[in-house]
């Protein structure tokens, strides 16, 4: 029988009476926390110094009690907050137990029969430590790291002594060490010490027939009892244990007055255990939701606040012309009817994607207008009859309301590193267009516009329409493409849901330095918050970021068309 499952009806559970009232304190503090582990609201917990039973935690199904050994706290009981989960981690075999025994209390619902031989029973309960385990893990994936904390304590436990090189230690061993294995809760890497020695002590096909026993254990109901009684049967069959003895089959002792060293099995399974422990240590324990949350807005909303602060120097300051490398303004020139034609073309287009058909909402009143239903009629007439004021509303109607059209927020980026020269001309004509555009659209629109270098230089400014189309030089030697994406953020908002968001980098994709890395952060939290993301490239061998939409521009002069219809596609999804 496992230690800290207590089958006896007649238990009582350990009379404990802590020294120190925190631990009473700290108890009640556990058992508000186990209604959400175990899915029940009636368990009791207690935890002290030698509680438990004789083991580290055990659970008493007839008193509905948890007990849990204080000797494996390891802090002071009056610095424990369990209600905060972060706290946890600071004793976490602690909270492991209780876990495991939360675990049994919600998993554990099948009963032995008083008719079981002790030896079939201790073979059906060793099996149902890895099933409950498993069954909890599949309900509360995150508890597995606290299982895995305490699975040292738990397993060691199982064990009357040093386990020997008995068929009946080996079995035991398979069950409660790599049975955890197929059940999800340990590895395979951590448990081969044991599956090398218990392979040896039963032979690969002896064990092979018990691994199957324990698969079927693990996909067995919480309920079914008898499938549980059949398995430890057949497991005891396999093992070799007669089913009928009083007790299972003991291990090989040692001479009287003589201490044995452990046994190869023994040592393995502290071999496994201690690789359990390390990778435990090493792993980070469930976050609490609510401070993950709190620190994703935190770090969301220092991340904007630094796209901002750029917005305002990349958009509000002067740029005087300098040389080479300087991410150059070359001058200004008057559009062509070309680009007045397309601006217009494009206004049309985006009012039509931001069209939305009118919402039909009926509603209901106690007077006309509307259609009458006769059901409301008639009950507003009972009302009547009865003396009560009538709050029946007889008269139904339509209306049909016009849903506002988000707005459209949509920024350019344009490497002007010397080998994106060919697309300057086309990039200045297509940023005049998508401002104009957005002044000839219904839709609102804000577009902007800015060149990225060794600097970054604005060439549209949201919310302005410029009169004459930007020009610029390509002939940096750097691509600042991360402080371009933070620009745009900055002026537009491309974070903030409420609005299509349409981001366009127009870039070969080779940068230097950590420029790629850090850019490609940004670009992922746009994405992230909701915003579309275009690349044009040129060239076959460009590079743009994994899992964008990505546009080969084989005329540089469609620059604008392309742009546009992906504006215009992010309106219509917008309005969906």
């Amino acid at each position: 029988m496992t230690a800290h499952l207590v089958a006896d009806p007649d238990a009582t559970g350990a009379a404990i009476f802590p020294a120190r009232p925190e631990w009473l304190t700290l108890s009640a503090a556990l058992a508000n926390e186990v209604p959400v582990i175990a899915d029940r609201e009636d368990l009791l917990v207690t935890i002290a110094p030698g509680a438990g039973g004789g083991a580290p935690a055990c659970f008493y199904p007839n008193r509905a009690l948890i007990e849990v050994d204080g000797d494996h706290l390891e802090v002071d009981p009056a610095t424990v907050d369990p209600a905060n989960l972060s706290d946890r981690a600071r004793y976490p075999v602690t909270w492991g137990l209780l876990t495991h025994e939360c675990a049994h209390a919600k998993h554990s619902v099948w009963e032995l029969p008083d008719d079981v031989p002790p030896v079939v029973a201790d073979a059906a309960m060793v099996l149902e430590e890895p099933r409950m385990e498993s069954a909890h893990v599949r309900r509360r994936p995150d508890d597995r790291h606290w299982l895995r904390a305490s699975a040292t304590n738990l397993v060691l436990a199982d064990f009357a002594g040093s386990p020997t090189m008995s068929k009946a230690d080996a079995a035991r061993a398979a069950a409660l060490v790599l049975a955890r294995v197929d059940g999800g809760i340990l590895t395979s890497a951590e448990t081969a010490p044991v599956a090398d020695v218990v392979e040896d002590v039963l032979g690969l096909d002896t064990l092979n027939e018990l691994r199957v026993l324990w698969q079927e254990a693990l996909a067995t109901a919480d309920d079914d009892a008898d499938t549980m009684i059949d398995l430890a049967k057949r497991w005891c069959k396999t093992v070799g244990t007669d089913s009928d003895s009083e007790s299972p089959e003991p291990g090989e002792p040692g001479r009287a007055g003589e201490s044995s060293p452990p046994s190869p099995l023994a040592e393995a399974i502290g071999r496994t255990l201690a690789k359990v422990a390390s990778a435990v240590a090493d792993e980070a324990p469930p976050e609490d939701p609510a401070v993950v949350a709190a620190a994703a807005k935190a770090a969301e909303k220092a991340a904007t606040d630094a796209a901002e602060a750029i917005a305002r120097s990349v958009f509000s300051g002067s740029h005087p012309r300098s040389g080479y490398g300087s991410t150059t303004i070359a001058g200004t020139r008057k559009p062509t009817t070309a680009e007045r034609t397309a601006a217009r073309t494009l206004g049309r287009a985006l009012s039509t994607a931001g069209t939305r058909e009118r919402v039909a909402v009926k509603s209901t009143s106690p007077i006309p207008p509307g259609r009458l239903r006769m059901r409301g009629a008639l009950a507003a007439d009972a009302q009547r009859a009865a003396g009560a004021v009538p709050t029946a509303e007889p008269f139904t109607r339509t209306t049909r309301l016009t849903v506002p059209t988000p707005p459209l927020r949509l920024g350019i980026a344009c490497d002007v590193s010397g080998s994106m020269s060919h697309l300057r001309g086309p990039v200045a004509s297509t940023a005049w267009i998508l401002a104009h555009a957005g002044r000839h659209a219904t839709v609102p629109a804000d577009t902007a516009a800015v060149i990225f270098g060794v600097h970054v230089r604005p060439i549209t400014h949201p919310g302005k329409v410029p009169a004459e189309v930007t020009e610029f030089d390509a002939d940096d030697d750097w691509e600042s493409v991360a402080l371009a994406v933070d620009s745009l953020d900055g002026a537009l908002g491309l974070s903030r849901p409420g609005a299509a968001r349409l981001l366009v980098i127009v870039s070969d994709g080779h940068f230097n330095g950590d420029e790629r890395t850090a850019g490609r952060k940004r670009v992922d939290r746009l994405r992230a918050s909701g915003c579309a993301v275009l690349w044009l490239t040129s060239n076959p061998w460009d590079a743009p970021f994994d899992g964008l939409t990505v546009h080969q521009l084989t005329d540089p002069t469609a620059t604008a068309t392309a742009i546009g219809r992906a504006a215009t596609n992010a309106l219509k999804a917008a309005v969906r």
